[in-house]
């Protein structure tokens, strides 16, 4: 599968005003001292019980594979084969500290999703944004990013009409960011005890539908919030990392495939089912299916 080059338009610079010639790290070569505070944020964000690197080494690990990334994206016009070696040199810096470091945030697995890109690894990209989406669902460069790396996939899976018709229903569910509806809970949470408190004291007709409305926003919120943190919680997802995969009827080599063409890379799924080496996956528009895991990695 062909990937070609992403524009200064399609992946805008992280961090700064202008725009970048490069693809953009979290930690762009302009700015040693974002490079600098973002490594004590990755450093802050570890898990002492976890890691198995100390903090000096995944400093160390950090610049080094931020550096790698800034050469590649500098060879990318000159040295195509070149580049991809520096985007793979990067990547097993980055993925060592998460995987030795015990480091997991939003800005590593942006650099990751980024590097898997330039080096073709479409499902890989895909997956590491959707992580990275985890902890920065509200970041507009990664939401770029997710969305242009969706459009190269070669699998075309419309959603399904059902949640088409929920997504426009409750549009501010999920249309609003997350953290934007956690702040119009709180605000009408405060303003029913505003209000409340207002009518022991005064009978006055407008606190009284002042605080029903508060109170119906408030609930409306706290359940919008709440339903999305089960959702992750409790449905998994994943991508498949594979070139193509043949999705199967059963969970065996044996069954008939499902499709009559296979699934491709990036290609997003949620798990209904696991059975040892046997994922059942959803697809977006409802169909069901069998994959082998080695052929696919869950989100979280």
């Amino acid at each position: 599968m062909r990937s070609r080059n992403l524009t200064t338009e399609q992946l805008p610079c992280r961090h700064g005003g202008g725009k970048s010639t490069h693809l953009s790290p979290c930690v762009h070569a302009c700015s040693s001292a974002v490079a600098f505070l973002l490594a004590l944020f990755l450093l802050a964000a570890a898990s002492p019980a976890a890691a198995v690197m100390d903090r000096a080494s995944i400093d160390g690990m950090f610049k080094e594979g931020s550096e790698l990334f800034r050469q590649a994206n500098e060879a990318v016009g000159k040295n195509p084969d070149a580049a991809k070696d520096l985007y793979k040199k990067a990547l097993m810096r980055f993925e060592t500290i998460v995987r030795d470091g015990g480091i997991h945030n939003g800005a590593l697995y942006y650099n990751i999703g980024n590097a898997y890109f330039r080096t073709e690894d479409l499902g890989r990209a895909v997956l590491n944004y959707r992580r990275a989406e985890l902890y920065t669902p509200n970041d507009p460069n990664l939401r770029q990013n997710l969305d242009y790396a969706r459009s190269k996939r070669l699998d075309k899976i419309d959603v399904r009409e059902k949640t088409k018709v929920l997504e426009t229903l409750f549009f501010w569910h999920y249309d609003l960011p997350s953290k934007t509806r956690a702040l119009v809970f709180t605000t009408f949470f405060v303003l029913s005890w505003i209000f409340a408190f207002l009518r022991i004291f005064m009978k006055r007709p407008w606190i009284g539908w002042s605080l029903g409305l508060s109170v119906f926003l408030s609930v409306l919120f706290a359940c919008s919030v709440s339903a999305e943190a089960w959702a992750l919680q409790s449905r998994k997802s994943g991508v498949v990392v594979s070139n193509d995969v043949v999705a199967r009827k059963g969970d065996s080599e044996t069954y008939e495939p499902s499709f009559t063409e296979p699934l491709h890379a990036g290609t997003e799924f949620s798990i209904a089912e696991i059975r040892q080496d046997w994922y059942q996956v959803e697809l977006a528009d409802g169909r069901r299916c069998w994959i082998p895991t080695r052929s696919a990695e869950l989100v979280q």
